[in-house]
């Protein structure tokens, strides 16, 4: 194992996480009227509704799908009865269909932005760099989850991805689970990480502020002016 491999396994995910934890406190001191996901819907509704829509409801289902694929032990899976062969299936098909949905979600999105004149226009380079990496990311994730699994051979990624993973959140980490894993799915877990380094600094920090109280709010009663007139006579 050389240096190279433990920067990228070890050193390169803690200075990526730091940077996120830093730059959210720092942010949010320093900055909190920039804290919105800048909204472009004045400017073209059409492909922001479909590509939001699909977008957002993939990529909830891709995060749940990832936290259970990298937290929960394979042996705690097994023990419950889900067999390696029923939870491959399910990571194909069940995962594949969420991930096309979602992929093809920010793939509009990423179209809107580069060829709507007025939307691109108003977006800065930390939008455009946010869209570019998530269609990267999202992209290799679908290769990984469907192409290689199917065309090239099956891959455990809870053999090794995983307990490097969890390796990770209990200050424990060892690279040498990472050194034969597959490129693209080595790339998927670098280009990942540094989607969390820039995310304090982009667009992105709105995800932490979701309107939760939007679905409580009262209902806003208002006349038209024409009516309140025509009453008055």
């Amino acid at each position: 194992m050389n240096i190279w491999q433990q920067f990228l396994w070890v050193v390169y995910p803690y200075v990526m996480t730091t940077i996120f934890i830093v730059g959210h406190i720092y942010r949010y001191n320093t900055d909190q009227l920039s804290w919105t996901a800048k909204s472009s819907e004045f400017l073209e509704k059409k492909q922001l509704r479909i590509g939001s829509l699909m977008f957002h409801f993939g990529i909830l289902a891709v995060f749940f799908g990832h936290v259970v694929g990298l937290l929960v032990p394979k042996s705690l899976l097994t023990n419950m009865g889900i067999s390696e062969a029923a939870y491959h299936q399910g990571a194909i098909y069940g995962g594949g269909l969420v991930g096309i949905v979602a992929f093809a979600g920010i793939l509009l999105l990423f179209i809107r932005r580069t060829s709507n004149a007025r939307v691109r226009a108003t977006s800065s380079t930390g939008d455009v760099v946010v869209v570019v990496l998530l269609c990267i990311i999202m992209g290799m994730g679908l290769y990984n989850t469907i192409g290689f699994n199917l065309f090239v051979g099956g891959f455990d990624y809870r053999e090794t991805i995983a307990p490097w993973f969890r390796g990770l959140l209990t200050f424990t980490p060892d690279a040498a689970y990472m050194i034969h894993v597959p490129l693209f799915y080595q790339l998927h877990v670098i280009f990942s990480f540094a989607l969390f380094g820039i995310w304090p600094f982009t667009r992105l920090v709105h995800v932490w502020s979701v309107p939760v109280s939007y679905f409580r709010r009262s209902f806003i009663v208002y006349r038209r002016r024409n009516a309140v007139h025509n009453s008055r006579i």
